[in-house]
C-alpha cells in the first residue's frame, strides 16, 4: 500500500516556495544601490520589478496547463531553475553593467519562475485540503506576503557587506536550494483521497463541501463566472496596489507623518497584508467565498470614501491596515473560490488564467495613482475613484451569486433525477 504524504508538510513545502519567490516584493532594496553604482534612473531600475510582475502573470496563464499535466513537483523544479538562474544571473548583469541583461535575468527569467512557482503549490494544496481550502491556500500565499519582511533585512545586510552582484549570487543559490528541497516533497493526493472523517461530512452537508462543477480551463473561460472572478480580483488588486505604491507619500500629505514615520508605517502595514492572507482565507472556509468577497468590497467602499477626509492619525492607520488585509485576502481566497466554482480538474490552469488580472492591475493601479498625483497634486484625489470601482466590484460579487444559485439548483435537480 502506497504511503500517503503528510499534507501539512505539503503545505510547509508550498510556504518554502512562496517565501522564496515572494522576495520579489523586496526589490526596492536594490533600487538605490543600482542607481548610485551605475547612474541608472529610478524608472529604469523600477522597470525590472514591473517586468517581473508582468511575466509572473503571463507565465501563470501560459504555464497553468503545464502544472496540471506534469504535476507540482516538476513544476516546482522548473520554477526553482528559472527563479534561481534569474536571480543568480542578475549578478552577472551587475558585473557586466548591463541593464538589458538585468531585465532578461530578473524580469523575464525570474518572472517566469515567479508565475510557475506561484500556482504550482497552490493548486495542489486545494486538492490536499478539501475541508480547509481557504486556510491551506492562505498559508502559502501568506508566505508570499511575508517574504519581503523576511528577505528585506537579509538583502540590505548582504548589499552592505559583499556588494550588489554577490548579493544576487548568494540569493540565487539560496532560493534555488530552498525551492528545490520544497518541490521534491510536493505531490498530488491519490485519486479520490479525502482526509479522515471528511467523507462523512460531505454526505451530511453536500451543499457546503461539493464543488459546483468540474470544468477544464478551456471550459471555464467560456463561463460568465470566470470573468466575474477576474473583474473582482482585478479591481481589488488595482486599488490595493495603488495604495501600496503610494502609502508613504499619502500618509505624509494626509496626516502629516514625517518621512521616517511614514516609512515605518509602510513596514507595519506590510504585516497586515500577510495577516490578511491567512486571516480572510481562513474566515472564507466558514462564511463562504461569496460572502468574503462581498465583505471586502463593502468595507473598501466605505474606507476609500472616508480616507481623504480622515485627519486623525490612529484612525487613518487603522483604515489603511484594514485595506491592506483585504488586498492580501483577495489573493489568498481566490484559489479556493476557483475550486468551489470550477472544481479541481484543472485548477492550476484556471488559476493561471485568472492571475492575468494581477499582471494588468500591477500596471494599471500605480500608473493611475501617479497620474492623479501629477494632474491634481494629491494622491488623495484618486481614492474617491477607487471607491467607485469597488461599487462595481460589489455589484459583480452579487451577480456571481446568481450563477452560483443556478449551479446549486442544477446540482439538486441532477441528484433528484439520479435518485429516481
Amino acid at each position: 500500500m502506497e504511503k500517503i504524504k503528510n499534507r501539512w508538510l505539503i503545505a510547509s513545502s508550498a510556504v518554502g516556495i512562496h517565501i522564496s519567490i515572494g522576495s520579489v516584493y523586496a526589490w526596492s532594496n536594490f533600487t538605490n544601490p543600482l542607481i548610485q553604482q551605475f547612474g541608472w534612473t529610478a524608472s529604469q531600475v523600477q522597470f525590472t520589478f514591473s517586468l517581473a510582475i508582468l511575466f509572473l502573470g503571463l507565465s501563470a496563464a501560459f504555464m497553468g496547463h503545464f502544472v496540471e499535466k506534469h504535476g507540482p513537483r516538476k513544476s516546482g523544479l522548473v520554477a526553482a531553475v528559472f527563479f534561481g538562474i534569474g536571480t543568480f544571473g542578475s549578478g552577472f548583469a551587475v558585473n557586466l553593467e548591463s541593464l538589458n541583461l538585468l531585465y532578461l535575468c530578473y524580469g523575464v527569467l525570474g518572472g517566469i519562475g515567479l508565475g510557475v512557482g506561484y500556482i504550482a503549490p497552490v493548486s495542489t494544496l486545494v486538492k490536499w485540503f478539501p475541508d480547509r481550502r481557504g486556510l491551506a491556500t492562505g498559508l502559502a500565499i501568506m508566505g508570499f506576503g511575508f517574504a519581503a519582511a523576511i528577505s528585506s533585512p537579509i538583502m540590505n545586510s548582504l548589499i552592505q557587506s559583499v556588494g550588489t552582484a554577490k548579493t544576487f549570487y548568494i540569493l540565487g543559490a539560496a532560493y534555488f536550494l530552498l525551492m528545490l528541497v520544497s518541490s521534491l516533497y510536493l505531490e498530488k493526493p491519490p485519486a479520490g483521497w479525502m482526509p479522515a472523517g471528511f467523507q462523512e461530512k460531505v454526505k451530511a452537508s453536500k451543499s457546503r463541501y461539493t464543488d459546483l462543477s468540474q470544468l477544464t480551463a478551456n471550459e471555464a473561460i467560456k463561463t460568465s463566472r470566470f470573468y466575474y472572478l477576474w473583474i473582482m480580483l482585478f479591481i481589488n488588486i488595482t486599488c490595493g496596489i495603488a495604495i501600496l505604491s503610494a502609502a508613504k507619500p499619502l500618509a505624509q500629505e494626509s496626516i502629516g507623518l514625517s518621512v521616517t514615520e511614514a516609512a515605518a508605517l509602510v513596514g507595519v502595514l506590510g504585516l497586515f497584508n500577510g495577516l490578511g492572507r491567512i486571516g480572510w482565507a481562513s474566515v472564507s472556509d466558514y462564511i463562504g467565498r461569496p460572502n468574503t468577497y462581498t465583505t471586502f468590497f463593502v468595507l473598501q467602499i466605505i474606507l476609500f470614501a472616508l480616507l481623504p477626509y480622515t485627519t486623525t492619525v490612529i484612525l487613518f492607520q487603522i483604515m489603511l491596515a484594514v485595506i491592506y488585509t483585504c488586498y492580501g485576502g483577495g489573493f489568498a481566497a481566490i484559489p479556493a473560490y476557483i475550486g468551489d466554482l470550477f472544481g479541481t480538474k484543472q485548477l492550476g490552469a484556471i488559476h493561471g488564467y485568472i492571475l492575468t488580472a494581477w499582471a494588468a492591475a500591477g500596471l494599471a493601479g500605480p500608473m493611475f495613482a501617479a497620474w492623479i498625483k501629477d494632474t491634481t497634486g494629491s494622491y488623495a484625489n484618486s481614492l474617491s475613484f477607487f471607491a467607485g470601482l469597488f461599487v462595481i466590484a460589489l455589484i459583480v460579487s452579487l451577480l456571481i451569486r446568481r450563477d452560483i444559485r443556478k449551479l446549486k439548483e442544477q446540482a439538486v435537480f441532477n441528484q433528484e433525477k439520479h435518485a429516481y
